[in-house]
């Protein structure tokens, strides 16, 4: 017959070996920066926004399928604006056609530091003068002082569960480089 002296050190080593595997690994007490440099991180900025571009140039309103490439390159407010707008659009049946363009990008800020949570801010010069914009009627949505250029404040994050940036949020801006 087992003790119950015995039976509760079995018990507290099991207990023991249990805990031991939820401990968190030690920190790396020197973390690597994610970006070598602010130009790399404006490179990585730019690939994601020329991505979201893309992803953009494939939907189809009639298509909520269509959408899911566009969240992926988004998160935050960037995000449940393009949900938002999509959506909408779909629901009132208006139709796209014609390409933006990524015009030009101009990297204005980045965190590369270790510590810091991985940021980048930059303009972007997006070029929408291909892009119709019609309701179910067939009536233009676009409207006449559209530009064909215009300049967007964007911001980029990084986060834990994605290998690339994420566009965070968007605002359009004045800005001479995108005249």
């Amino acid at each position: 017959m087992t003790s119950p002296t015995k039976l509760l050190a079995v018990a507290g080593l099991g207990l023991a070996v249990a805990l031991a595997g939820c401990t968190p690994a030690p920190t790396d007490a020197d973390p690597t920066p994610r970006f070598a440099s602010e130009a790399e991180a404006f490179a990585a900025a730019e690939a994601t926004y020329r991505e979201y571009v893309k992803a953009l140039n494939e939907v189809d309103l009639s298509d909520p399928e269509t959408f899911e490439g566009v969240y992926a390159w988004t998160t935050g407010e960037a995000n449940a604006g393009e949900r938002k707008t999509l959506s909408q659009m779909h629901a009132d049946g208006w139709t796209v056609s014609g390409h933006t363009v990524m015009a030009d990008f101009h990297g204005l800020a980045a965190t590369v530091e270790p510590e810091d949570e991985p940021t980048v801010t930059a303009v972007v010069c997006s070029d929408v003068s291909e892009v119709r914009v019609t309701d179910s009627s067939g009536k233009s949505m676009v409207g006449p002082d559209r530009r064909d250029t215009y300049a967007l404040e964007v911001r980029f994050v990084l986060k834990e569960e994605t290998p690339t940036l994420l566009i965070d949020s968007s605002t359009a801006i004045e800005d001479a480089r995108c005249a």
